[in-house]
């Protein structure tokens, strides 16, 4: 088992909104990596947004995202033209991040759970998980855990609320206890894209 030590808790309570330059939402981030990386040389980056109006998505170009709706009815999205509806909560999209994105909200606002990785410099996994799991950690990996609904447990340690996130880095032994629904996110460096973590 990690000690407590090895674990990073990150809580919701914590995090800074930051509003979009297109007034459209606010996006709280919980997590980057490297630690200290900004919007434009970070290898990963996970945040919570509040999409509140329809408009664009910002483009970051090398980028990939994946997207998983935790609140609210859900979004119609056109992604380089093409329509893609999120409208099944707690189930991860992937869609390119440098791709132009219009959103348009079906009722109401939203809550999307975000992953973005760069593109040939990390590979991300995102999983909606409950009840009782093993994570095995391997050398050189990040595992992320996030309590989506519900309440979370990462090695009897890290006890989570809603959207408090629980960060560990290989090599690791977890055992994560879920009440509800909960995000795990596996990073690995190097991989190309759509190579699983």
């Amino acid at each position: 088992m990690t000690s407590e030590a090895a674990i990073r808790i990150l809580r919701a309570v914590d995090r800074p909104a930051a509003r979009w330059k297109n007034g459209g939402g606010v996006t709280r981030e919980i997590a980057a990596g490297p630690e200290s990386a900004g919007m434009a040389d970070f290898g990963w980056r996970v945040s919570l947004a509040e999409v509140t109006a329809d408009g664009p998505f910002s483009v970051f170009p090398g980028v990939d995202r994946t997207l998983t709706l935790a609140e609210g009815a859900g979004m119609d999205l056109r992604i380089a033209g093409v329509r893609r509806l999120v409208d099944r909560r707690l189930e991860p999209q992937r869609f390119p991040g440098d791709e132009p994105t219009d959103c348009r909200l079906l009722a109401g606002p939203v809550v999307n759970f975000n992953v973005m990785y760069r593109r040939g410099m990390v590979s991300a996994d995102t999983t909606v998980v409950r009840g009782e799991r093993r994570l095995t950690v391997r050398p050189g990996e990040t595992v992320l855990v996030v309590a989506l609904e519900g309440s979370a447990e990462v090695d009897a340690v890290a006890h989570l609320g809603r959207y408090d996130a629980a960060l560990a880095k290989g090599p690791a032994d977890l055992l994560l206890r879920s009440s509800g629904c909960t995000a795990v996110v596996r990073f690995a460096p190097g991989a190309g894209p759509g190579q699983p973590a």
